[in-house]
């Protein structure tokens, strides 16, 4: 879309801060994106392999100093009125109804030795919230980005990453690993990324799906991911790994620092020792997700395509009957594509319990796709889903305004 176009996320977001603070004058535009995650579901927090990719959906934060050293007003283009909170009490804004991603990480700047004071912004965001996108990642990458650039101390984008994780997990109780983060921040155009969650390194590979296309289906049922059982199932998980090598010190085998460093031979040796099916099956999925994104990305790497679709549908099944982490409408919305011929892989993506499904396409078989999930999800739900065909753009980064 072009830049001089109104409706232009960029036009959209300093039009609404000159409506809400006045004028738009030294005021700075940056932008985080949102994620997809091809493969690798919930082993981030376990010290897995994530493959993620960023998206050209975003948030876009229009910001600027304020004439005092204390306070910041938040605005959005999608809610009512300002928030306001103080730099020197901002525990109080865990109580907002809005904005308390963006004080978790103001906080976590201010931890870091950065030099605050009072500023302005307002919000505007192209991401489906309540997808499974990681709209409150973009949400806190873009807070980091704007806050430490316009106040003279620009954060990496490992920094970016790592802080916005803090924030989420401190400040808003959503107990999440580095991968939505590290994906916004680090996110490179047209590649995906291959993140060792343990070590917090990447390599960026090329994402050539050839005359296919990612298309997210979106199930219409909000993914919340604080309310869900997300920190639900990353209990499960500390204690699979206590079982796993609590049964290991049996077999004379060392520790292991977390689950994913297990190998496939050990988890066929050690899980039937797991007395809790529950946790077994936690235990199970993890261990062999992170042997499926490896596969993945050497797959992807040498042109195997086809083979790659069928492993994302592995993992769905994966993450459906031994995490249990979809549901009704992820269930039928996936199984709506399991029939027809120009979609070559999907699967859930995201934290579960809601969002979307990502799906590999045949480009002249979108339309015809569309109508086909459509008309059978909601014959199995009663829901309309939504569609968006998806590029795989920058990360984190300002706008150069004209």
């Amino acid at each position: 879309m072009d830049k001089n176009d109104s409706l232009h996320p960029i036009n959209e977001v300093l039009s609404f801060f000159k409506k809400t603070f006045g004028d738009t004058e030294n005021v700075r535009v940056f932008t985080a994106p949102g994620r997809v995650n091809l493969i690798g579901e919930h082993i981030d927090y376990c010290g897995g392999y994530v493959f993620p990719a960023a998206l050209t959906l975003g948030t876009y934060v229009a910001i600027r100093r304020n004439e005092t050293n204390d306070t910041v007003r938040i605005a959005a283009t999608t809610i009512d009125g300002i928030r306001t909170f103080k730099l020197s009490d901002i525990d109080s804004a865990k109580t907002l109804d809005w904005g308390n991603y963006q004080a978790g990480v103001v906080k976590e700047l201010l931890s870091l030795g950065l030099s605050l004071g009072g500023f302005d912004a307002v919000y505007h965001s192209t991401i489906p919230f309540g997808a499974g996108l990681s709209s409150s990642a973009s949400i806190e990458v873009s807070t980091g980005l704007a806050v430490s650039t316009i106040f003279g101390s620009p954060l990496t984008g490992k920094e970016l990453a790592l802080a916005g994780q803090r924030a989420e997990n401190r400040f808003c109780g959503v107990n999440c690993g580095i991968m939505d983060q590290f994906a916004s921040s680090m996110g490179r155009e047209d590649h995906a990324i291959l993140l060792d969650c343990a070590s917090i390194t990447h390599k960026y590979v090329p994402l050539d799906l050839g005359d296919n296309v990612l298309v997210l289906a979106n199930t219409c049922k909000r993914h919340a991911l604080g309310a869900s059982k997300y920190n639900e199932r990353r209990q499960e998980v500390s204690v699979g790994l206590e079982e796993m090598n609590r049964i290991a010190k049996a077999h004379g085998a060392p520790k292991k620092p977390n689950l994913c460093a297990f190998t496939k031979a050990e988890l066929k040796e050690y899980a039937p020792e797991i007395a809790s099916d529950v946790i077994r099956k936690r235990v199970m999925h993890v261990v062999s997700e992170n042997e499926r994104v490896k596969e993945a990305v050497a797959l992807l790497e040498s042109g195997r395509l086809a083979e790659f679709g069928a492993l994302l549908r592995d993992a769905n099944q994966s993450i459906r009957y031994l995490y249990e982490a979809t549901g009704e409408e992820l269930d039928a919305i996936y199984d709506a594509t399991l029939d027809f011929e120009g979609c070559i892989g999907s699967r859930m993506t995201g934290g579960g319990f809601g969002g979307c499904t990502v799906n590999i396409v045949k480009a002249s078989a979108v339309e015809a796709f569309k109508a086909h999930v459509a008309e059978r999800y909601t014959a199995a739900t009663g829901n309309v889903p939504e569609f968006y065909v998806c590029k795989v753009g920058d990360g984190a980064r300002e706008c150069h305004l004209v």
